[in-house]
């Protein structure tokens, strides 16, 4: 028998994935199944990006790319960086992955080396503390509080950093909770990294779904003190309804970058030519399509959330961003002798509802399970009338 790893036999599969394959699993064989599972946008990709990709097919863009990515296509990141969000970068301070995912899991096998430890705000999404394991390192969780909309603090940041830590991960907006931090908010993190030998990994994947007043700001802008400590992750997966396209970014320090970059080549080689051609054409194009989807979102976020805080006993924050509402539970937690997580909770509703969702097991919350809006206002209504009507059993 084929012997398998210490550090694969550690790795956990993805349960968002996990769950959005059963109640895939189950409408495959007729069972009506509303899904609050997937973490991605309904909309189809916009037909200017999908017209480009062809377009590259039928010039011949086939072959092998560059494992940092096409110039074309760092410099238009470069310019995407430097318009939306204050900062300055070389093409060779750019690199292009394979979605946001490869950079984030290159940026730690770069900077951790085993024993090191990588500070998370729990919630987080459930691909951190795996990958940092993946890395040799060691994940240490700060637990954030619904109170304070599941941010961390510049206090609880102070008190976790030890001589061992080596980097942090900062999501915002958050998958799974929605929050995001202002720019005061990163601006008193940013403070107390300063001057440290920690990187900071800028998870921003989700900047462009913000709703209302809300504005944006990576923490290397908040902060310019931190430029330097920062490598800035991001795509075109959320946005621009481009999940399957796989093309993420990272920006920052250019011997970090150059290292990722080269993982990317052991890796991958290199994303394809014409999928690069095409999110050229996202970050270059007319906004109008993010924009229509971002105020769809708005309105399904709005009306999802009013018939959830109709159910007694929820309670569930406001979010700033991304498509996913973050209820607490634990009201119904123990109702039921054998309901007493909200996994078995999540798998109840799955059984006597026929609604999909995700455990706050897993993102590290508990007490929390995971709805994403990124469906039809038909599902929202429906889905929530039947979570009602399940948990009133309870």
């Amino acid at each position: 028998m084929i012997k398998i790893s210490k550090r694969a036999k550690s790795m956990s599969p993805s349960a968002t994935l996990a769950m959005a394959a059963t109640a895939s699993e189950m409408k495959a064989k007729g069972i009506d199944v509303i899904s609050f599972a997937t973490g991605e946008p309904d909309f189809d990709t916009p037909e200017r990006i999908r017209n480009a990709a062809k377009g590259g097919l039928d010039k011949g863009q086939t072959r092998y790319t560059p494992s940092a990515g096409i110039p074309e296509l760092r410099k238009a990141i470069a310019e995407k960086l430097l318009r939306d969000n204050g900062l300055a970068y070389e093409l060779n301070e750019i690199t292009v992955t394979c979605g946001a995912k490869q950079a984030i899991y290159n940026a730690l096998q770069v900077a951790i080396d085993p024993g090191d430890e990588v500070i998370i705000p729990s919630p987080y999404w459930v691909s951190y503390p795996d990958q940092v394991m993946q890395a040799d390192g060691v994940p240490v969780f700060i637990k954030t509080t619904v109170e304070n909309n599941f941010k961390l603090t510049a206090v609880e940041l102070e008190k976790a950093i030890t001589p061992k830590t080596r980097a942090i991960i900062i999501n915002s907006p958050s998958n799974p909770s929605g929050s995001a931090y202002t720019a005061r908010e990163l601006k008193a993190l940013g403070t107390v990294l300063a001057g440290r030998d920690i990187m900071i990994i800028s998870d921003e994947i989700y900047e462009k779904l913000v709703y209302g007043d809300f504005v944006h700001t990576s923490i290397a802008k908040a902060c310019p003190e931190t430029k330097d400590l920062t490598v800035v992750i991001n795509g075109v997966s959320k946005a621009y309804a481009m999940t399957g396209w796989r093309m993420g970014y990272a920006a920052g320090p250019k011997p970090v970058i150059e290292k990722i970059s080269a993982l990317v080549g052991q890796q991958i080689s290199g994303i394809p030519g014409f999928i690069q051609t095409a999110c050229l054409e996202a970050l270059t194009g007319p906004v109008d399509d993010i924009i229509e989807m971002k105020n769809e979102f708005r309105t399904r976020r709005d009306a999802m959330l009013e018939l959830m805080l109709a159910i007694p006993g929820l309670k569930c924050p406001v979010p700033d961003g991304a498509f996913y509402l973050f209820p607490d539970v634990s009201a119904y937690l123990g109702k039921r002798a054998a309901i007493n997580t909200s996994a078995k909770l999540a798998k109840y509703l799955l059984d006597e509802a026929r609604i999909a969702t995700v455990s706050g097991d897993s993102f590290g919350s508990p007490e929390n399970i995971r709805f994403s809006y990124a469906t039809s206002m038909k599902n929202i209504s429906e889905g929530m009338s039947r979570m009602s009507e399940a948990l009133k059993k309870l």
